[in-house]
C-alpha cells in the first residue's frame, strides 16, 4: 500500500471515528421487578420484560474482575464472537446490526456492558483503531476482552477487564453479567412475552442444572391476566448445526417435562400426581435437536373433546382469527390457537386421537398432522386410547413443518406393534405420489359455497401439477355394501370406544377417583363434564381384558381391508390414491360461545356429522390408522355476530393417505409451496 493510500484511509478513519463518538448511546436502566422460587430474576429494561436464569448460570468469567455492581445486580452484557484477527468497527458495527434486526430479544440496551471473544483460529487477536472508536461510541460501562487478546491503548470511559475462556462452550448474543462471590457469571436472558390470547398454562425454560430440568414462570400479567412466556435469543442459536436449533416450541400439557407437572388440564390431577422425573421421549427428541421448550398450553381436560361452554377448570384460550371469538376446537387447543397468534412462537406438539390436532388446525388456519398409527411412541404421556393416539405438530410455515417432520419421525421413536395392534410401521420418504384425488361426497362439497371455489381451486392446482385424476366417492356406501366379516361403522365406532374409554380409567381415571376417594371423605374429584358420568359409572365387570382384545382385533380387520381396498400402495404410489374431506365447519364461522352457532348457514357448531355420512369423519384415521393432514388453502369473509363487521375465517382441506405415506404428503405440500399454492400463513385476525 502506498504512503498516499495509507494517508487517504486514516483520513476516512478518524472521520469514521469522529462521527461514531459524536452521539454516545443512552440506554434505558435495568429494573428489577421479583425473584422467582426456581432462582429467576425478572427485570425491564426499557420498554421490554425479561427473565435471567440466576441460579444456574451460562458461564463464569475467569482471571481478576473489578466489582461490576451490587452483589446480585445485574449488568446488561452482549457477547460478541470475533471471528478475525484483526477486529475493526466495522465488523463490530455490522455484528450489532444483525443483532437487532434478527432477534427479537436483543436491543441496544444490552450494550450496557459487552464481552468480545475470540473465535479466531490463529489467536492473539486485536482491536484496530476504528474497533476503539466505534466501541467509545457505545460507551459500554465494562469491556470485557479474552487474555489473548493484544493489550491496546483502550478508551479511559470504558473499563476494560482480561478475562481468560470460560469452560462452558459460550453462544454469541445478549446476557447479565452479575457478580457471583469474587467471580463474574453470565446468565442466559429471555425475553417474557405476553400470552394475550391466554393459550398457555404457564411459561417454562430449561433449568440448565446438568439435569435436564425444566422450570415453570410463575409471572402473570396481573392487569390483563396473562401468563408471560419466556422465549431466548435467537442468536444463542445462529452457531448450532442442529436441525431444530433455535425452534420455539409449546407443549401440551399430556406430555412429561422434566421438573413440572403434567396436569392434562385438571387441578385436581395436578394435586395427586408426582413431578415428571423424566422428559416424555418424543419431546427430548426435539430439545436433543436444539429445540426450545417456551410452555405447556391449555388442552380440553384429559383430552376430551369438550366443547368451549364445558371448560370449567382452565379458562377457554382465545382464537387470534377473524373476530377473536371463534373456537379453538377440543383438546390441542392452545396449540393450533397459539401458533395462530404468535410471531414469536414457531411450533406446538399436540395429540390427535379423535381430532385433536387436525381440528385445531382447522378453525385456527395453521398446518397440522394426525400421523400414521404408531408414527411416534408415546411414552410419558398421559393417555386417551393406547391403540388411537398420535403425536403432531402445528405449523405456519409448509418447509419448516416438512424439516421438523423429517427430523422429528424416526424409526427409532415409533410405537411398538403390541401396543396400537396393527403391522409394524414402515413410513418410506417417498416421492412416489398418487395418481388420484377421491373426493368424498359423504363429508362434500362445503357448506360456504365461498368456501368450496377455493376447495376447486386447490384442487385444480393439485391435479395440474401431479397429473391426478378426481372421483367422487362415497366412502360410507362402500363401507356399508361390503361383506358381512368387515367390520362395519357402528362396530368400529363401539371398538374404538373401548380402547380409549380402557386406557384412560386404567391410567388416569380410576387412580384419581380412588386416590380422591381416600383423601377427601369418599367424594368424587371435581373434573369437567366431559369424564364425570363416564367415570362414575364405569364397570370392570363390563369392560374386561377380553373386550379389549375383541375390539383391537376388530380395528386391526377393518385396517386389513383398507389397505387392501381402498388406499393401497403401488410400485408408481405410496398410497395410489388420497382422500379429501372437511374436518372443519365447511367455511363457516364457529363461535366460543354455544349460542352463536344457532344460526344455519351463517355459523355452525363443530364435529356435527353430515346427514349423507355413516360415521364422523374424524373417526376415519383413528379407525384405519391412517395419516389425515388439515391444510389451511384460503379463507372467506364472514358477518360477525361479535364485531359487528366483516371478518374473514379459515379455508382448510383434511388430506388422508395410506397408514405409512406421511412423507409423501409432506413431500407433496413442498412441492405445492415452491409452486405458490401453498403460502405461509400469517398470525393474527387473517391467515393471509
Amino acid at each position: 500500500m502506498g504512503l498516499l493510500d495509507s494517508w487517504l484511509r486514516g483520513i476516512v478513519l478518524l472521520l469514521w471515528a469522529c462521527e461514531a463518538v459524536a452521539a454516545p448511546a443512552k440506554r434505558a436502566p435495568w429494573k428489577h421487578l421479583q425473584t422467582t422460587q426456581y432462582g429467576g430474576v425478572a427485570f425491564t429494561l426499557g420498554k421490554q420484560t425479561y427473565l435471567a436464569n440466576i441460579e444456574h448460570p451460562k458461564a463464569i468469567l475467569g482471571g481478576s474482575h473489578p466489582t461490576i455492581g451490587r452483589q446480585r445486580s445485574l449488568l446488561p452484557m452482549t457477547v460478541i464472537l470475533a471471528k478475525d484477527n484483526v477486529v475493526t468497527g466495522e465488523y463490530l458495527q455490522g455484528v450489532i446490526a444483525s443483532y437487532l434486526e434478527g432477534d427479537d430479544v436483543f436491543s441496544e440496551d444490552f450494550l450496557e456492558s459487552m464481552y468480545i471473544v475470540d473465535n479466531s483460529t490463529s489467536g492473539n487477536p486485536t482491536l484496530d483503531t476504528s474497533a476503539l472508536a466505534y466501541l467509545s461510541s457505545l460507551a459500554p460501562k465494562h469491556l470485557f476482552l479474552e487474555t489473548r487478546f493484544v493489550r491496546c491503548q483502550t478508551p479511559s470511559d470504558i473499563k476494560v477487564t482480561y478475562v481468560s475462556t470460560p469452560s462452558s462452550n459460550l453462544a454469541a448474543g445478549p446476557y447479565v453479567a452479575w457478580n457471583s462471590g469474587d467471580s463474574v457469571a453470565l446468565s442466559t436472558v429471555y425475553r417474557l412475552y405476553r400470552d394475550s390470547h391466554r393459550n398457555f398454562l404457564y411459561g417454562t425454560y430449561d433449568s440448565n442444572d446438568g439435569q435436564g430440568t425444566y422450570n415453570p414462570v410463575e409471572i402473570f400479567q396481573p392487569r390483563s391476566w396473562d401468563p408471560m412466556i419466556p422465549v431466548p435469543s435467537r442468536i444463542y442459536s445462529w452457531g448450532d448445526s442442529r436441525p431444530f436449533a433455535g425452534y420455539r416450541v409449546a407443549i401440551k400439557d399430556l406430555f412429561d417435562m422434566k421438573g413440572l407437572v403434567t396436569s392434562g388440564g385438571s387441578q385436581a390431577w395436578a394435586e395427586i400426581v408426582e413431578i415428571a422425573n423424566e422428559t416424555a421421549p418424543s419431546i427430548q427428541r426435539i430439545a436433543d435437536l436444539g429445540g426450545v421448550l417456551v410452555g405447556k398450553y391449555k388442552l380440553a381436560q384429559f383430552a376430551s373433546g369438550a366443547d368451549p361452554w364445558d371448560w370449567q377448570d382452565e379458562h377457554y384460550p382465545f382464537n387470534p382469527r377473524g373476530d377473536g371469538w371463534l373456537t379453538c376446537s377440543a383438546s390441542s387447543s392452545g396449540g393450533g390457537c397459539s401458533v395462530a397468534a404468535y410471531d414469536w412462537l414457531d411450533f406446538a406438539i399436540g395429540s390427535d386421537t379423535g381430532s385433536s390436532m387436525r381440528r385445531p388446525a382447522a378453525v385456527s388456519g395453521t398446518y397440522g398432522n394426525r400421523p400414521s398409527q404408531g408414527m411416534m411412541t408415546l411414552e410419558r404421556v398421559m393417555p386417551l386410547g393406547a391403540a388411537t393416539d398420535t403425536a403432531g405438530v402445528f405449523s405456519r410455515n409448509v418447509h419448516n413443518w416438512v424439516h421438523f417432520a423429517k427430523n422429528w419421525y424416526i424409526p427409532e421413536l415409533c410405537q411398538n406393534s403390541s401396543i396400537t395392534g396393527l403391522s409394524p410401521l414402515e413410513a418410506p420418504d417417498s416421492y412416489r405420489f398418487p395418481k388420484r384425488i377421491l373426493y368424498l361426497t359423504d363429508y362434500l362439497p362445503l357448506r360456504n359455497p365461498a368456501a368450496e371455489e377455493v376447495l376447486q381451486t386447490f384442487i385444480r392446482n393439485m391435479t395440474a401439477i401431479f397429473g391426478m385424476t378426481v372421483e367422487n366417492f362415497n366412502l360410507t356406501a362402500v363401507v356399508g355394501n361390503t361383506t358381512d366379516e368387515i367390520p362395519k361403522y357402528d362396530a368400529l365406532n363401539n371398538a374404538t370406544g373401548v380402547l380409549d374409554t380402557m386406557t384412560q380409567w386404567e391410567a388416569v381415571g380410576k387412580p384419581l377417583t380412588t386416590t380422591w376417594s381416600e383423601r377427601y371423605e369418599g367424594r368424587f374429584p371435581p373434573i369437567d363434564p366431559a369424564r364425570r358420568l363416564q367415570w362414575d359409572n364405569y364397570s370392570e365387570a363390563f369392560f374386561t381384558d377380553e373386550l379389549y382384545d375383541q375390539s383391537l382385533a376388530v380395528k386391526r380387520a377393518a385396517v386389513d381391508w383398507f389397505e387392501t381396498e381402498i388406499l393401497y400402495s403401488t410400485p408408481e404410489s405410496c398410497s395410489e390414491s388420497i382422500m379429501l374431506w372437511d374436518i372443519g365447519t365447511g367455511g363457516l364461522p364457529s363461535y366460543r360461545e354455544e349460542s352463536l352457532n344457532n344460526n344455519p348457514g351463517k355459523a355452525a357448531f363443530l364435529a356435527v356429522t353430515p346427514p349423507t355420512a355413516g360415521i364422523n369423519g374424524a373417526s376415519l384415521c383413528p379407525i384405519y390408522g391412517c395419516v389425515d393432514m388439515t391444510i389451511p388453502i384460503g379463507q372467506v369473509p364472514y358477518m360477525s355476530n361479535v364485531t359487528f363487521v366483516e371478518e374473514m375465517v379459515p379455508v382448510t382441506v383434511s388430506v388422508i393417505a395410506k397408514r405409512g405415506c406421511d412423507f409423501m404428503l409432506w413431500n407433496m405440500w413442498e412441492k405445492l409451496a415452491d409452486e405458490g399454492v401453498l403460502k405461509t400463513i400469517k398470525t393474527g385476525r387473517a391467515a393471509f
